[in-house]
């Protein structure tokens, strides 16, 4: 047991080495976020522990470079004066402020061979934050708002859509910003109107097009794609997407037979030891031994399978409206099986295994129609569109 300790403390001594010598590496090689986060863990979860002293002393050098690296970056983005830095300039100030604040819950951190305190020189970056916010803010508008209105191609609304989100995010309200981003939003999508075409000598159920058409049970995610299977005439469409079924092919109905003969030796009563002269034997306690008799039964077990088969096959265009281009076409097919076994038989149960018993307590079912047979046919094309829908990508 003492061996067992033992090991275990060579262990966990041998793990926390490693995880200092970790982080010591991350700030030798200037990874100062992962330094950090490494310490904040550890002493989160013991900071008085003797073992998580070392943490104390990584956590405050990775602290004090990492705030002089970022604040000699923001210095040299503002010397460049090029309005675009304000994203990376608002970005640092906000990822210092989060680390001061990550850390001070911990404090003070006492460092026992020292006798001290560690020392880490925050600094208020709320005036900093705030002042570039608003640049940012006045250059995102100006450039989404010159986006919006001067796009020559879709991906322009979007960037300016992109502009206008983050804009909201990181200054909500900011004068119209809001109204503008959904104008973005509108202009930089991709309008598909959907049609369905029956090329089939066979009629669609009704239930079945209405289904395949609602795609608000696709669960769709595409943020720059709109599907309207019923076109809004104020909408300037860009592409078509035409669900042609081309073929429907229905099998007679069947029914097949099948006929199984079962024999099996199966226990039938018992009957008595007898020596070579013809008496009873008997165990030691006088008991009479009996041996199991056995007979042979068979059975006739006649099976039969009701089936019926519905294919559909078709193919699903994308054309680019404008153009009256053909930009993808992808075949559509699926394929529904209608099987129910049952069974009948002659002779004895007993030489049937259970998997045969069971079907004897069936009988035939009605046949679904051939109407059944395509909408149940399309259950699985529904998933197949979806996926069309899915990899189709317009730009």
């Amino acid at each position: 047991m003492k061996n067992f300790i033992l090991i275990c403390t060579v262990i966990l001594l041998m793990i926390g080495c490693n995880g200092v010598k970790k982080t010591q590496e991350a700030i030798n090689t200037g990874d100062y976020n992962n330094a950090i986060g490494s310490s904040l863990q550890n002493l989160r979860e013991n900071k008085t522990k003797k073992a998580n002293q070392p943490y104390i002393v990584l956590l405050e050098e990775a602290f004090k470079k990492n705030q002089e690296r970022e604040l000699q970056h923001i210095a040299f983005l503002r010397q460049d004066g090029n309005p675009a830095n304000y994203e990376a300039i608002f970005s640092s100030y906000n990822a210092l402020k989060q680390i001061q604040q990550q850390i001070r819950p911990l404090l003070p951190l006492y460092l026992n061979e020292e006798n001290r305190y560690a020392q880490f020189n925050f600094k208020n970056y709320d005036d900093n934050i705030i002042s570039v916010k608003q640049e940012l803010s006045d250059y995102l508008y100006t450039n989404a708002t010159m986006l919006l209105t001067n796009a020559t191609h879709k991906q322009d609304y979007r960037k300016a859509y992109e502009d206008f989100k983050y804009l909201e995010k990181i200054n909500p309200g900011y004068s119209n910003s809001k109204e503008k981003m959904q104008e973005a939003y509108s202009r930089g999508l991709d309008y598909v109107k959907v049609v369905m075409a029956n090329h089939t000598d066979k009629v669609i159920p009704v239930k079945l097009e209405e289904e395949l058409l609602n795609f608000n049970t696709y669960g769709l995610n595409d943020l720059w794609t709109e599907y309207h299977n019923n076109p809004l005439p104020d909408v300037n469409y860009d592409y078509a997407m035409e669900v042609s079924l081309k073929a429907i092919e229905i099998s007679p109905e069947q029914i097949r037979e099948k006929q199984i003969i079962k024999e099996k030796q199966v226990k039938d009563g018992y009957e008595y030891a007898l020596d070579n002269d013809g008496k009873v034997v008997k165990d030691s306690l006088g008991n009479k031994i009996k041996i199991d008799k056995f007979k042979t039964v068979k059975c006739n077990f006649y099976q039969f399978t009701q089936y019926k088969t519905a294919q559909v096959s078709g193919v699903v265009n994308f054309t680019e409206l404008n153009k009256q281009q053909l930009v993808n076409s992808y075949p559509l097919a699926s394929e529904f099986k209608f099987e129910h076994i049952y069974a009948r038989h002659d002779g004895d149960k007993r030489a049937l295994e259970n998997n045969l018993l069971s079907q004897l307590g069936l009988a035939a079912i009605p046949f679904p129609t051939n109407e059944q047979m395509v909408y149940d046919a399309g259950e699985n094309l529904k998933s197949n569109l979806k996926l069309i829908m899915t990899q189709q990508r317009f730009n």
